[in-house]
C-alpha cells in the first residue's frame, strides 16, 4: 500500500492515465549501474541510493537547463539495443505498477545513436522493450496499453527527419510527435516544416511549451506546431488575470491564448514536482500551494497530471496525484475528472478512448 491516499482510497489502487513521461527520465538507479559497468562509465555513485539521491540533488536546480544535464547520464547507457529494450521494458513495469492502464513514453531517438544503432533500430529496440513488458504484465492478469512518442531536440537540427521517423513507424508503435530540449529561445515555428509534414500526413503532436518559456512560446506551439496537447503548459496562468477572489468564489479575465485553450479543451500535461525544480512557477511562488494547477482544474481547462522525469523528480504518478490531494484537498471525484481528462486526450483511436474511459470509470465506481 503506498501512503497516499484520497477519501480513504489507496491512490496507486486506482486506474491513471500518463501522457507526459520521458523514458530517458524513468530508468530504474540499479539498471544504470549495470547498464554503465558493462560500457565502463564512471557514475558519481556506486549504489542504487546514492545514485538515486546524486539525481535528486542535482535535478532540484530551478533551472530548466541544469535540469536536463542530468540527462548526460541516463542517455549514456541508453545507446545499445539492449540498453534500450531493457529501460523501456522496465519503464512499462514500472507504470503498471503504479496503477497506470494507459501510458505514452516519449523520447528523442536522435539521443540514442553514440554506438551504432540508426534511428529505426532505436525504435524498434525500445518497442521490443514495450512489448515484452505488455506481455509480461498480462501474463499476471493485468493489462496496459503503451504507446511511443517520438521527440525531435528542437535547438538541433533534426526535426524533419525525426517527423519522417515517427510517420514510418505510425502503424509500429509511434502515436504522436513532440519537440524537447530546451525552449526559451528555441520556438516551434524553428521547425515549422517538420509540423507541416506531420499535418499533412494527420499524425498528432504535443509540443513542449509554457514550462521554460512563456505565452508567446505556448501561441506558437498551438500555431507553428498544430499542438493537440501543450506539455507542461502551466505558463499559460500569465494569460489570466484574478479580478476578485473570495472564500466562496473567484472572478479571473481571460487572455486570448487561455481562452483558446480552455475553450478547445486542449490539454495541459501539468508536472507539478517538476515545475517546483525546473523553476517553472517561480513568479508565483516556491512551494507546491502556489502552483497553478489548481486554479486551472477549478477554471474547467483541460488539465492532466504527469511525473515527467521519475527518476530525476523521484517522483510516480500516485505520488504526484497525492501531493495534489495534500496540497489542494482535492478529492476522488477531482482525481477522476483530471484522469479521464488524460484519457480524452490521449493519441489513441476512438474506440480505444471509449474503453479506456470505461476502464477509469469503473475502476473509480469500485473505490468508492
Amino acid at each position: 500500500m503506498s501512503r497516499y491516499e484520497v477519501d480513504g482510497v489507496d491512490i496507486q489502487t486506482l486506474p491513471k492515465v500518463s501522457l507526459h513521461d520521458h523514458l530517458d527520465g524513468g530508468l530504474r538507479p540499479q539498471t544504470i549501474l549495470e547498464l554503465g559497468e558493462e560500457i565502463g562509465l564512471e557514475l558519481p555513485a556506486d549504489d542504487a541510493e546514492s545514485l538515486r539521491a546524486w539525481f535528486a540533488a542535482q535535478s532540484d536546480s530551478g533551472s530548466l537547463p541544469e535540469y536536463l544535464k542530468t540527462f548526460d547520464l541516463t542517455t549514456a547507457v541508453m545507446q545499445t539495443e539492449h540498453g534500450l529494450r531493457r529501460v523501456a521494458k522496465e519503464f512499462v513495469l514500472d507504470l503498471a505498477e503504479d496503477g497506470v492502464v494507459y501510458g505514452e513514453i516519449r523520447w528523442a531517438p536522435e539521443q540514442h545513436l553514440q554506438r551504432g544503432l540508426t534511428l529505426d533500430q532505436a525504435v524498434e529496440a525500445v518497442q521490443a522493450g514495450i512489448e515484452e513488458a505488455i506481455g509480461l504484465v498480462a501474463s499476471h492478469g493485468g493489462r496496459i496499453r503503451v504507446g511511443q512518442l517520438v521527440s525531435a531536440m528542437r535547438h538541433l537540427d533534426r526535426a524533419d527527419e525525426i517527423a519522417q521517423l515517427a510517420l514510418r513507424h505510425r502503424h509500429a508503435g509511434a502515436v504522436g510527435f513532440d519537440i524537447a530540449g530546451p525552449e526559451d529561445g528555441f520556438p516551434a515555428s524553428r521547425l515549422q516544416s517538420a509540423f507541416d509534414t506531420l499535418a499533412k500526413a494527420h499524425f498528432p503532436a504535443t509540443v513542449h511549451a509554457g514550462e521554460g518559456a512563456g505565452i508567446d512560446s505556448i501561441a506558437d506551439a498551438l500555431f507553428s506546431g498544430r499542438a493537440l496537447r501543450l506539455g507542461h503548459g502551466t505558463r499559460i496562468a500569465e494569460d489570466i488575470v484574478v479580478e476578485e477572489e473570495t472564500d466562496d468564489a473567484i472572478v479571473v479575465r481571460l487572455g486570448e491564448i487561455a481562452e483558446w485553450v480552455k475553450d478547445r479543451q486542449i490539454a495541459l500535461e501539468v508536472s507539478p514536482s517538476s515545475n517546483l525544480q525546473t523553476g517553472t512557477i517561480a513568479q508565483w511562488g516556491s512551494a507546491l500551494t502556489d502552483h497553478p494547477i489548481d486554479l486551472l482544474h477549478q477554471l474547467g481547462f483541460c488539465v492532466t497530471v504527469n511525473p515527467d522525469n521519475r527518476l530525476q523528480s523521484g517522483t510516480t504518478l500516485t505520488r504526484e496525484l497525492g501531493l495534489l490531494v495534500d496540497a489542494f484537498d482535492w478529492s476522488l471525484d477531482d482525481l477522476e475528472q483530471v484522469t479521464q481528462n488524460a484519457a480524452a486526450s490521449a493519441f489513441c483511436s476512438f474506440e480505444d478512448y471509449e474503453q479506456l474511459a470505461d476502464e477509469i470509470a469503473d475502476g473509480y465506481d469500485a473505490a468508492r
